[in-house]
């Protein structure tokens, strides 16, 4: 896929998992359960991957441990057994101060990637104007992905007036829209609107809280005099990393809906506070998120995608009460999960 495919494809809206970290009981990479994560996810119809990301775990960067390269190639060897045909997108996640984004942004481009997730979490204290001197520079090496993270898991706050220069940026391609915080996501989608790109760049919700709702909305704002809608087309997003077969066919069936243009049936709404309490369970808010990654690989663990939750650092796991929240969502929830499409097909994907 070349990189203008990728744009279209994105502007039409994927699922895209933010790819999860399969690990031995020793903390050593699991090759074979890596790569069947990537088959599942392709499988169940997502659009594409991103791969390096908070959910890959920041630590595959630290020289000890060295696995930011193998699982970029990894998750790539996947995406090309894929058919010609078959839209992939492949994002990479890229931290660090300028130096270090450079050269983690060359790293992707040689590989194949078609974007940068872009996290500007190691700039916490820069101004706007070296921020997007810091963006300019690694778009200088590859399409970018914006990537508003909330400052409870790291992040920072950023304005709109920086938001609204990003989006200048020309090979800005998306942003992943994920600061929780209603107010914060309208600066990201006002600056858009307002730089005059609502048609190039694609937005994507990463708002875990606010999945449904994201995606359903048409954000109407008065540009140049005129009124101009943006939507948030797709999802970025660690939830979709689990029960992802159901997360493409809700995105399908939203999609539909928005086609259609009439009004949204009030399931929906129901529909919402379902997706926001299962992932309350995963993402563990009610500890400041300190389970989520392990709450994702929990529910890996139970499908037989990975063998066990375990992290790069010995001391994450669940949160005091998590497992009893994730098996309260399961029962409550059984339509939101995907295990008999994974029971069907999970020994496909570990060959």
């Amino acid at each position: 896929m070349t990189n203008d495919a990728a744009r279209q494809a994105l502007r039409s809206g994927l699922v895209i998992p933010a790819h999860p970290l399969a690990l031995t009981a020793e903390r050593r990479l699991d090759e074979r359960r890596q790569r069947a994560l990537s088959r599942y996810y392709l499988a169940a119809g997502a659009g594409g991957l991103a791969v390096g990301v908070h959910t890959t775990q920041f630590a595959i960067r630290d020289p000890r441990v060295g696995l930011y390269r193998p699982v970029l190639e990894l998750a790539m060897e996947v995406i090309r057994e894929q058919p010609a045909t078959r839209t992939a997108v492949a994002i990479a996640g890229i931290c660090g101060r300028t130096d270090q984004a450079v050269r983690e942004a060359e790293l992707a481009a040689g590989l194949g990637y078609h974007a940068g997730l872009l996290s500007l979490a190691a700039m916490a204290d820069a101004e706007v104007d070296e921020l997007i001197a810091h963006c300019r520079a690694v778009a200088g090496v590859i399409p970018l992905v914006g990537f508003y993270l909330q400052p409870s898991v790291g992040g920072r706050v950023l304005a709109y007036a920086f938001w609204r220069r990003f989006a200048e940026i020309d090979n800005v391609v998306a942003i992943k829209i994920a600061p929780f915080n209603r107010y914060q996501t309208l600066d990201v989608i006002r600056a858009v609107a307002e730089a005059g790109r609502a048609d190039e760049i694609a937005l994507y919700t990463g708002n875990d809280d606010h999945i449904v709702l994201d995606l359903l909305t048409p954000y109407r704002l008065r540009v140049g005099g005129r009124s101009t809608e943006v939507r948030i087309v797709g999802g970025l997003l660690g939830h979709w990393a689990v029960w992802t077969r159901r997360a493409v066919e809700m995105l399908e069936d939203i999609h539909r809906l928005v086609r259609g243009g009439g009004p949204i049936p009030a399931e929906w709404l129901t529909r919402a506070a379902e997706v926001t309490d299962a992932n309350a369970a995963i993402f563990d808010p009610a500890h400041g998120f300190a389970g989520c990654i392990p709450g994702i690989h929990e529910v890996l663990r139970r499908q037989g995608l990975l063998a066990g939750r375990w992290c790069l650092d010995p001391r994450e796991d669940l949160s005091p009460g998590q497992m009893q929240e994730i098996d309260r969502v399961c029962r409550a929830y059984p339509h939101l999960t995907d295990d008999e499409f994974v029971a069907a097909n999970i020994g496909t994907w570990l060959t």
